[in-house]
């Protein structure tokens, strides 16, 4: 029974004291945040969010000013080097701040970071130098430009480079959220995310490293401001939440990773899509005769990419979190810790023990879709089948109990490939 001081539940986590019964208006990693908010530091750093959250916001702050002063002034190796490492080094510190590496810190940190970026670095080099400059303005910026786009530089740039990129940056959180140490939804997606701004991170070093190792440039403030914005923070954040969205996808609800389902196939086309649409956009917006111009428009075409992708993110972890409070309450009450739960069709939230509709969407039990193998368990709570198919006596003292309806199974979540071993 909750205390009459209770706000949210401390079993399901819904809002007891409003009609928000979705708790739509109550982002569980920070309740005091709607589900459909912009705000980044909850969204990416989910773990921190409770209790440190300026202090992450206060080292992105000052590593942005750090770079766009530099920028302002010309001095544009500092104002790269700040900005392709300013968010991968507060990120490494989120992970060890929140303990995520469960005391390894150098493999993970390895396969995390370092692998991704030694990827990037090689497969960067292989389509910038190998085949000559790209002509497109966030990469030369020597106002020397193409009339017209090239079909074969834009299929390069727009198609082949965001989907190569993509799969590399899968690499490493794979990998490591198919562990058991780490194969929760908020491992997967940090993981994913720090994938990300490491691409992002060695990109960067090598498309400007004409920049980096060419000294004091001229004074033009708003060209270089608006360069280092996009390609330092702007350009990691879309990445990596993208990267970060579908490792959450691989990691998937309830207990161990999902693994490669249709889900997480489409979370990667949406990645995939959210970078092409991405680099495509900044290919085509140099066309418009403005180096300047170009950036700036590049930039406000990357952050509302990055926004559809940040909402997105939000709705996948909220309802991750709620997942996790029902099983654990499903486990509590009936199941165990190593029983077999069981799913709603519909929503595929834990049902509790002897439940009759969903805890989360509503839906009534005796709607679910028969199970397609044989043997699988049926209604939580039903006793054990006699060969003749009826269920076993209720205990001594009571009536016998009535078979339960055909119909009345719900559908059981199917283990993935090496789920038993894990459990």
């Amino acid at each position: 029974m909750l205390p009459d001081v209770a706000h949210f539940c401390q079993v399901c986590g819904l809002d007891q004291r409003s009609g928000d019964t979705d708790r739509r208006q109550s982002f569980a990693a920070k309740p005091d945040e709607p589900v459909a908010s912009f705000a980044l530091i909850s969204s990416i750093m989910p773990r921190g969010a409770g209790q440190r959250p300026q202090t992450y916001r206060l080292a992105l702050t000052v590593s942005l000013v750090v770079a766009l002063v530099a920028a302002i002034f010309g001095a544009m190796p500092i104002a790269v080097l700040v900005a392709a490492f300013a968010i991968p080094v507060v990120y490494v510190v989120y992970l060890y701040d929140v303990n995520l590496w469960e005391d390894e810190p150098l493999p993970v940190t390895a396969l995390a970071f370092l692998l991704t970026g030694g990827l990037a670095l090689v497969f960067t080099v292989l389509w910038t130098f190998l085949r000559g400059p790209v002509p497109f303005a966030p990469t030369g910026l020597d106002g020397t430009l193409s009339a017209a786009p090239r079909l074969g530089t834009f299929l390069l740039v727009a198609v082949l480079v965001p989907v190569v990129g993509e799969l590399i940056r899968q690499v490493g959180p794979v990998v490591l959220a198919s562990r058991p140490s780490f194969d929760d939804l908020m491992d997967g997606l940090t993981f994913g995310v720090v994938s990300g701004v490491a691409y992002a991170c060695f990109d960067t070093l090598v498309r400007h490293w004409d920049l980096l190792t060419g000294g004091l440039q001229d004074q033009n403030a708003g060209l270089w401001a608006s360069l280092v914005f996009l390609e330092g923070f702007v350009k990691p954040l879309v990445m990596g939440t993208a990267t970060g969205l579908a490792c959450a996808e691989f990691s998937g609800l309830g207990r161990g990773y999902d693994g490669f389902t249709p889900r997480y196939v489409r979370a990667v086309l949406l990645a995939v899509l959210a970078n092409v649409a991405y680099q495509a956009g900044t290919y085509l917006f140099s066309f418009v005769g403005s180096p300047t111009l170009a950036v700036l428009l590049s930039v406000l075409w990357g952050l509302l990419i990055l926004g559809v992708l940040i909402l997105r993110l939000r709705v996948v972890l909220h309802t991750g979190l709620m997942e996790a409070a029902l099983e654990r309450s499903a486990r509590e009450r009936g199941a165990g810790e190593d029983g077999d739960l069981q799913f709603c069709g519909r929503c595929e939230m834990p049902l509790l023990d002897h439940a009759a509709f969903c805890n989360a969407c509503g839906t009534a039990v005796r709607v679910q879709a028969k199970p397609e193998r044989a043997g699988v368990p049926a209604l939580a709570g039903a006793g054990p089948m006699s060969p003749a198919g009826a269920t076993s006596a209720a205990p001594a003292g009571g009536p016998p109990e009535e078979p339960p309806p055909s119909e009345d199974v719900t559908e059981v979540r199917r283990p993935v490939a090496g789920e038993e071993d894990r459990a």
